[in-house]
């Protein structure tokens, strides 16, 4: 009877550890992009005047993440383009040789009473910790500078196409030439 006992008691303990060991772990996300394996562009729309593609492409070998969003900064001034819509922090994974695309409108406000600085460059980073890329305003369309008043980014998105009809979409009506 005492066996019993011991061999109920063993297979309840079995089964308590069975029940609460933890589950097999999932595979590990993958790395932050090194910024050496980035190939990042910006040109001006041939659709939108005001508008600038942003690109990102993986060149590695191996997946790995950028920033959910681009970080582009304008010539000497302060702050950052905002991403529309509003996105949470996070990442958006490249696959190996893969392209991520944003669009970035900087067009001054239809109702701003001031005249909006204008600067000669713009920065594009695929993550805030990275130096990023230099772009001259005169290479993005812009010869006499960019115009610079409460920019806005898409997020990076899978498609050239699609990041064009988000910022159309976000900045209907809130910008002018």
């Amino acid at each position: 009877m005492r066996a019993r006992h011991i061999a109920a008691a063993a297979a309840a303990t079995l089964t308590l550890t069975v029940l609460t060991a933890p589950a097999a772990v999932s595979a590990t996300a993958p790395a932050a992009c090194a910024e050496n394996d980035l190939t990042l562009r910006a040109e001006p729309s041939d659709d939108s005047e005001g508008v600038i593609g942003l690109s990102v492409r993986n060149d590695s070998g191996r997946a790995c993440t950028v920033d959910v969003a681009p970080t582009v900064t304008y010539g000497d001034l302060d702050g950052a383009a905002q991403p529309r819509p509003v996105t949470k922090s996070g990442t958006y994974e490249l696959a190996p040789h893969a392209t991520a695309y944003a669009a970035v409108r900087s067009l001054a406000a239809t109702d701003s009473d001031e005249q909006p600085p204008t600067v000669t460059s713009l920065r594009v980073a695929a993550s805030p910790d990275q130096s990023g890329r230099g772009f001259q305003a005169i290479t993005l369309g812009a010869p006499t500078g960019i115009r610079v008043w409460e920019p806005l980014t898409t997020p990076w998105m899978a498609s050239p196409a699609r990041a064009a009809q988000v910022i159309e979409d976000q900045t209907a009506g809130w910008f002018q030439a």
